[in-house]
């Protein structure tokens, strides 16, 4: 295979005159990134809620005082269930990174 060397590609396709800013403004002509994560955040928020709201609770009334209801409490998430905990994960590390982003912005 032949070398290829991304530098002279990239010199020769004379991309140096795009700068994150008009990039940027190309792709959201009128919202700055200041505005668009506040939008974020609140999607991601709802988007965490519902999820949580849509897993299956084991703890019982004796749950919420420190007790069980069950005998065993520990139970291996399959299929949906499963999924749905990886999503709501995934969604939480976003958040928290949008957060932190907001925060240096």
């Amino acid at each position: 295979m032949p070398y290829i060397d991304i530098l002279t590609i990239s010199r020769e396709l004379n991309f140096s005159h795009l700068q994150t800013k008009e990039l940027s403004a190309t792709i959201f002509p009128s919202m700055e990134i200041k505005t668009i994560l506040p939008i974020i955040q609140i999607a991601l928020a709802v988007l965490i809620t519902v999820a949580i709201l849509f897993q299956k609770s084991e703890a019982g009334a004796g749950g919420a005082f420190g007790g069980s209801d069950s005998v065993s409490s520990w139970r291996t998430r399959r299929g949906f269930e499963k999924t749905l905990f990886v999503f709501t994960i995934i969604l939480s590390v976003l958040f928290v990174v949008t957060a932190v982003v907001a925060l240096k912005v």
